[in-house]
């Protein structure tokens, strides 16, 4: 599917498997659709309402959601490099292994969102809303959480290595502990669970991303591993 189709009325639809290429869906309604494996290719669904839609394994390459509303969707297992979910409301959606390199989640409601075991290398999640989100075992090696807030949000298990944690709120956060502090660059304001303590990264390691399979899913999940370079 291509063309222009701002403001459409799509929701309920049957889309699995779908391509968007170069498409313009800005404001439509997908309310409920079924997007299960759907490539999302330049195109812009900016405010667009994914609120309950199912994009299970779909993968994004270039596209554009900033300003979507995605409460409640199913997005676990999707793919893309760069994905723009900047100021999008992701309340309650389900990211669970999500490998989302790069991804722009600046400003977000992400409230009891679901980021276990997501790949979010690099994400810029700053000034976002995750209060009571899970993303225990994830990755965000090199990820910018400044200013967002982390209360009540599970941690456990999650890779901060050279993570921004300057003015985040993580003051509340569960399953922190002292080695994974130690491994990301607290800065100034960052607010950090009572009995840890921060340290400011100076210089620091190339972080050099191996990749396993590739970033559109073929008979199974990209991996990915993070190399740290002369710490």
């Amino acid at each position: 599917m291509g063309g222009n189709c701002r403001g459409c009325q799509l929701s309920g639809r049957q889309l699995a498997q779908t391509r968007f290429t170069g498409a313009d869906f800005t404001s439509t309604s997908l309310v409920g659709a079924n997007l299960n494996g759907a490539a999302f290719v330049g195109s812009i669904f900016a405010n667009a309402d994914l609120s309950r839609a199912d994009l299970r394994d779909a993968s994004f390459v270039g596209s554009n959601f900033s300003g979507a509303n995605l409460t409640g969707a199913d997005m676990a297992g999707v793919q893309g490099n760069g994905f723009d979910l900047t100021s999008a409301n992701l309340s309650r959606t389900n990211l669970e292994g999500a490998v989302m390199l790069g991804a722009r989640l600046s400003r977000v409601q992400a409230r009891e969102a679901r980021f276990g075991r997501a790949q979010l290398v690099e994400a810029n999640l700053s000034d976002g809303h995750f209060e009571r989100a899970s993303f225990a075992q994830a990755n965000l090696a090199a990820a910018t959480l400044a200013g967002a807030s982390f209360a009540g949000a599970d941690l456990a298990g999650a890779i901060l290595v050279r993570t921004s944690l300057a003015g985040a709120d993580l003051s509340s956060a569960k399953g922190l502990t002292q080695a994974q502090i130690d491994q990301a660059c607290s800065g100034p304001g960052a607010k950090l669970p009572p009995g840890l303590v921060g340290k400011t990264c100076k210089g620091g390691p190339r972080l050099i991303i191996l990749r396993q399979g590739g970033i559109l899913r073929q008979n199974g999940p990209a991996t990915y591993s993070v190399q740290i370079d002369g710490r």
